[in-house]
Parts: C-alpha cells; structure tokens; sequence
C-alpha cells in the first residue's frame, strides 16, 4: 500500500485552523476579554423568509407519502436548474439546463473538477490567494505557477503570453483582496485562454456583491468565455447559505467532452443535493426571496463602508470593501502579517486573517470581512481607529 505523498507538500495546517487555534487559545486565557470576529468569511444574518417558507414546504412533503422524494437527481433538480437559468438570462447569458449542475456547495466543486484534468497539467493561480485552489492542485501533484498580484497592478494580473498554463484560476471579485476585473481585463484572459488551449476556472462565489453594471458577475458575460470557461458559483454569502450547502457549477456544452464528463463523475461519486435544500435555494431566485437576500447584502455592504472609511481615516492603504465583503488592507508599520495578527488580537481584540496565508505577496497585508453584526463592526472600527489614528501611528 502507497499513500499519496503530495500530502506532504501542503501546508502542515490549514490558515483558518491556525487563526482559530490562535483565538482560541487567548479567548481562554483571557475569558473576560470581547474578542470580535471580523476573519473568517462566514455570514451571521440568518436565513430569508422566503427560504424558510419554502424549506417548511418541502419538510411537510418529505412527510407525506404522496410528495415524499428519495435519490433525487444528481445534477439537481429541474426547477433549480430553471431557476439559475433564468438568474443568468437577466444578465443576457443564455445557459442550457443541461449545462447547470447544483452541488452542496463551489468549495466542492473547485476541488472536485480536478477529477477530469490530468496531472500533467500547468495551473496558473494568482497570488494571493483562496488556498483551496492551490492545496487541491499540490494533493494531485500538479505544477502551480503564480501570477503576480500586488499594489502596482491593484491585485489584477493579466495574463503573460510568456506562461504556459493549462488551467487557470480566476476568482472575480476577490478572495482575499476583493479586486473586481472589468469586461475588458476579463477579455484579455478569455483570449490568452484560447491562445493556450487553456482552461479557466472561474469562481464567482461573491457575485452578489457588486452594484456597478458595467462590471460582470459571470466570465460568460465575456465573448468566447463559454469556449475556455467553467464557472462556479455559490449561496453561501449569496443568500446565507454556509451552514446550508448550496451551489452550482456550469460546464457550457462548448467545452465538447467536458460536459459530458462532468456529468458521469458527478453520477458516481455524488448523490445530490438534498430536496428540501434545493427548494430553498429556488426560493432565493424567487422575486421575494431577491428583494429579501439584497436587504440583508445591503447589511453586509454597510459594514464594509464603515471598515473602509476607517481605514482611509488612519491612512491605511486598502483594496476591496466596495463590490466585495473583504477589505484588504496593507499592515500599518510594516508590520508582517502574522505579527499584525497577535497585535490586534492582544492589544485591541480584533481577529483578521493574515495575508501571507494566502501567498508570499500577501505577506504585509490583512483580510477583514463584512459578515459581521453591525454592532460589533461599529465597535472594532472604533477600537482600530483609536490604535492608528494617525496622530498615534
């Protein structure tokens, strides 16, 4: 017997783990002390009216010979599949059903469309970075090639004609530095794509977030996307679905074999999503359950307006926060990231993520996100603003 020994390449834990065995550990030397959580990107609304309305539905039928259902299909059920089509016909994207597969989640199916792609294959990543994309590519084996995100292009690397990638990752906007790509930039990618015989993996999973029009929420906005282009998606931040599980990935037919593969791995290895999870993602495209989830992306939107005007106050420079849920701040007197981390936790309190957990270029930079109450953002940017006022820096 052989284990896979890429394993051992990874990261001996995984950021989230450290940053949650770090508070951990102060929270219980320090029990009198409030530690607010402004690191882990996970909501704190709960679930809309019209996603509980329409889950109670589905449980009185899961207890009624009648309307009970057992194995569902795997790919989802019709009417959610119908239900994201039409989402992506408002946007003038045209998707077959067939096309659209539900899944418990993009975390998943990020790392789970790997199963079709050899091992031989280039993935070019940014940096930084969501580590899922890099750590499931290192536990297959695979080469990863970094492109270059920084101040200087404002965290949005276009593609180099003088790398060879097989598969690229782009996630728009972004995690962690909440960079949103325009059209034009997202063209450029589409074409280096198919210049390469190159696939891109597209993570949309914060599309919800952005307001301005002229920005696309989809790579299939772009001409010749569905050419070179998987996209996934996610309710998770989109309607509160992270304890929940749901999302969907599409695989445009003009992908030829990709499709079709996606498919018979999705039959063998995946059993679906649940019914009366599937019935209140419907709900979320409902016209209620839209005016309901953008109420509460409203919420989230006001804290990252608070957390940024916070930061432009101290001089702190910052990426995100307008069309994202992250803010991405550069550590104030060039601090390394980790080191910024204990100093917020010990001197003021507050949890962040550090940068260099997702990337070397992410080392002297900071996440905080928006999911937080509204009360407790209040507070933390006023416990920040009084450690770096710039009268105190």
């Amino acid at each position: 017997m052989n284990i896979n020994e890429n394993y051992l390449n990874l990261e001996e834990s995984y950021l989230f783990s450290t940053v949650a065995k770090k508070v951990a550990q102060y929270t219980s030397e320090n029990p009198d002390k409030k530690v607010i959580r402004l690191g882990i990107g996970d909501v704190t609304l709960p679930l809309c009216n019209a996603v509980i309305g329409a889950m109670h539905k589905a449980v009185d039928e899961m207890g009624s010979q009648s309307t009970f259902r057992g194995y569902g299909p795997e790919q989802g059920y019709d009417f959610l599949r119908n239900a994201v089509k039409n989402y992506y016909l408002k946007r003038n994207v045209e998707l077959d059903t067939d096309e659209i597969f539900i899944s418990d989640g993009a975390k998943s199916d990020i790392g789970n469309i790997l199963d079709l792609f050899s091992k031989d294959n280039a993935v070019l990543v940014p940096d930084p970075v969501y580590p899922v994309y890099v750590d499931t590519n290192i536990m297959a084996g695979r080469k990863v090639i970094f492109a270059n995100a920084n101040e200087e292009n404002d965290f949005l690397p276009l593609p180099d004609k003088n790398t060879k990638a097989d598969i690229i990752y782009i996630c728009s906007p972004n995690n962690p530095t909440g960079a949103v790509y325009n059209k034009e930039q997202l063209k450029l990618w589409v074409n280096y794509a198919k210049e390469q015989n190159a696939i891109i993996l597209f993570d949309a999973a914060y599309e919800c977030f952005v307001s301005d029009e002229n920005l696309p929420k989809s790579i299939f906005e772009i001409e010749g996307a569905k050419d070179c282009a998987i996209e996934f998606c996610s309710l998770s931040k989109t309607a509160g679905f992270t304890g929940t599980r749901c999302g969907y990935t599409i695989v445009p037919k003009n992908l030829g074999r990709l499709n079709k593969f996606w498919l018979r791995r999705q039959t063998t290895k995946f059993n679906g999503v649940p019914y009366i999870v599937q019935r209140g993602a419907e709900a979320v495209f409902s016209e209620e359950g839209q005016k309901e989830i953008k109420e509460n992306i409203n919420y989230y939107k006001e804290n990252a307006k608070i957390i940024s005007e916070t930061l432009t106050k101290c001089g702190i420079y910052y990426t995100g926060g307008k069309h994202s849920p992250y803010i991405w701040l550069k550590c104030p007197n060039n601090m390394k990231s980790w080191e910024f981390f204990d100093y917020l936790l010990n001197n003021i309190q507050i949890v962040g993520t550090p940068g260099s957990g997702f990337g070397q270029n992410g080392e002297g930079y900071f996440r905080l996100t928006s999911f937080g109450s509204k009360e407790n953002t209040i507070e933390a940017m006023k416990r920040f603003e009084e450690a770096f006022s710039p009268a105190k820096v």
